[in-house]
């Protein structure tokens, strides 16, 4: 995407598309924006648009929170109460901040309350005033999801594969998909909004077994794109017993060592959108790819059962995802095939 300066215009559209199209806020909505400095005047646009639909939007900036999370990983993630209070009490929650900080936030506990109080909440993606995505394009992202859950539907096992070493197989048996796309609903689990579109599991706990190697982003090690170096996951009845690979390998083992329920792989998600942006955290949305995550699900994902502080994503490109009851591919070599 461009550096040139957003028109008004564009700014404007990028604003109606997140009000009227992901949150499809009414007259008479309440409306927390959670952002930071750096966005502070795209969510100011969003509020605008907010109250001219009737809406009631609240700006929270967030900076000091977020600045501090993002310079130390174990800093909490939790909101502060007066936040958290905002965000159980809101019909919409829009959070327009850096996206690392989004995807890491969106496994407190102030979030899973929000979604049981049936509020529609995601984040903001990066490009405001530039994305190059329609309605129907968003459209066509939530089609590919719905494809995916049926065809995994009652499934027990997948395998996923890929060129950088990746061949693991893991559990989902009994384990309900969570759909992140962009449009969002009442009660759905937050996710990046517009580029974005993920199909999402709790892995079977003790069931994960195989090499992971993580070629992507990977969150929590203040590596905003891509690993220089994979990260190698080695795992054994979903936990690692090894990580290996250079200085992020090292550093993901400082960051998690010692925080407990870290060792487990918690997730198993894969994209299913054309438009996510390869190169930095909304890849994890992006067709081609898989992501696993190391720490919390049970505050997200339906089924899970493992606590954690942390809940660190890192993405395998270029992938394949077998459905082993069916031998039938979802994704072969990096290629969508529903």
């Amino acid at each position: 995407m461009t550096d040139e300066p957003r028109t008004e215009a564009q700014l404007r559209a990028s604003a109606e598309l997140v009000v009227d199209t992901c949150f499809e806020v009414k007259e008479g909505d309440v409306v927390t924006i959670i952002t930071d400095d750096r966005r502070k005047p795209e969510a100011e646009i969003v509020a605008t648009v907010v109250a001219e639909r009737g809406g009631l939007p609240l700006v929270a900036n967030n900076e000091t929170q977020i600045r501090r999370a993002l310079a130390d990983t174990h800093f909490p993630m939790v909101p502060p109460r007066n936040l958290h209070q905002a965000m159980v009490t809101s019909d919409q929650i829009i959070i327009m901040t850096n996206l690392e900080w989004a995807n890491r936030f969106a496994h407190v506990p102030a979030v899973k309350e929000s979604v049981a109080n049936r509020a529609r909440i995601g984040s903001i993606e990066e490009g405001f005033g530039r994305w190059p995505i329609s309605v129907a394009d968003i459209e066509a992202t939530i089609g590919n999801a719905k494809k995916a859950i049926a065809r995994l539907e009652g499934m027990k096992r997948v395998r996923v594969t890929s060129p950088a070493g990746t061949d693991v197989i893991v559990s989902i048996e009994r384990r309900p998909a969570l759909e992140v796309v962009p449009v969002k609903q009442p009660g759905a689990m937050m996710g990046p909004a517009p580029l974005w579109g993920e199909v999402a599991y709790a892995a079977v706990e003790d069931q994960t077994n195989g090499t992971i190697v993580i070629d992507g982003n990977m969150l929590g090690i203040g590596v905003p794109r891509h690993v220089e170096h994979p990260i190698t996951w080695h795992v054994e009845d979903g936990k690692y017993r090894a990580i290996e690979g250079g200085a992020e390998a090292r550093r993901l083992l400082d960051v998690i060592t010692g925080v407990p329920g870290t060792e487990t792989v918690a997730e198993f998600a894969f994209g299913t959108s054309d438009f996510a942006p390869v190169g930095d955290p909304s890849e994890k949305g992006r067709k081609g790819t898989v992501h696993f995550a190391l720490g919390d699900n049970q505050n997200c994902y339906p089924g899970g059962q493992n606590r954690s502080v942390l809940h660190l994503d890192g993405v395998c490109h270029h992938v394949s995802l077998q459905i082993l009851d069916t031998g039938e591919y979802i994704v072969k070599d990096g290629v969508w095939q529903l």
